[in-house]
């Protein structure tokens, strides 16, 4: 039987020393790589390009999509300019990934965002981020625990009629945090399936589309440790059939 091919966005790194200063380099983290190979599905890294005819055959050619997690999201992208506490952005990167959804949502195929790709997938369809937690008005937990990514640090409450809850069979688990943008203005598009105690989205998914669907904490850094997490992944991949 074939095993389907899930695609995960790729990022780039610059080398910075020796050497090749300045030189680009396509990767994601292997965690991504191993959640979906452990859970029954063909990982392909789909490298950064800015040719939409390739973005679309990359799309073309894979039966599922992660969108993994890194930059901020530039704000430009929701009608805001640069606060101070805003992180390292990449517009060219924010550009590929809305062409990577562009096109998974025609194919209609399973989508999971983390992180990065949840927020994302909230822009694309016209909602905002807090550029820092520091700019919501509500207190807030520590919500980048900075080290050790494979440990929990706080909990999500998760909505019992939610398609997360179907794929995790839980209303409440531990989660690991490594953000400091959350959710503003949720999309028109989307329902919250997760919260924090703080009042932070942690995820959020289409009602209308089988399997669209976003998480802010990185479940692929909790797989091999959780059984809980690998069940996200199986049932992304499990939507491709």
């Amino acid at each position: 039987m074939t095993q389907p091919i899930i695609g995960i966005s790729g990022s780039f790194i610059t080398d910075e020393g020796a050497p090749f200063p300045g030189y680009r380099r396509s990767y994601v983290n292997e965690d991504y790589v191993t959640s979906v190979s452990d859970n029954g599905g063909i990982p392909f890294i789909i490298p950064l390009t800015n040719d939409a005819s390739v973005i679309k055959q990359q799309i073309d050619a894979v039966d599922a999509l992660i969108l993994s997690g890194g930059h901020d999201v530039s704000p430009r992208f929701y009608h805001e300019e640069p606060k101070a506490n805003l992180g390292d952005i990449s517009p060219e990167r924010d550009e590929f990934d809305f062409a990577l959804l562009k096109y998974a949502e025609e194919k209609q195929i399973p989508v999971l965002g983390i992180c990065r790709g949840a927020q994302i997938m909230n822009v694309f369809h016209g909602g905002s981020l807090h550029q820092d937690l520091s700019y919501r008005s509500e207190d807030s937990l520590k919500h980048n625990q900075q080290k050790h990514p494979d440990m929990t640090t706080h909990s999500v409450n998760i909505a019992p009629d939610s398609k997360l809850f179907d794929s995790l069979k839980t209303t409440q688990t531990l989660v690991n945090s490594f953000h400091h943008q959350v959710i503003n203005q949720l999309a028109d598009t989307f329902v919250v399936s997760a919260t924090a105690s703080d009042g932070v989205i942690e995820g959020f998914e289409s009602p209308t589309h089988p399997f669209l669907l976003a998480v802010q904490w990185h479940p692929e850094m909790l797989h091999r440790r959780s059984e809980l997490m690998n069940q996200l992944f199986k049932s992304l991949i499990n939507h491709t059939k």
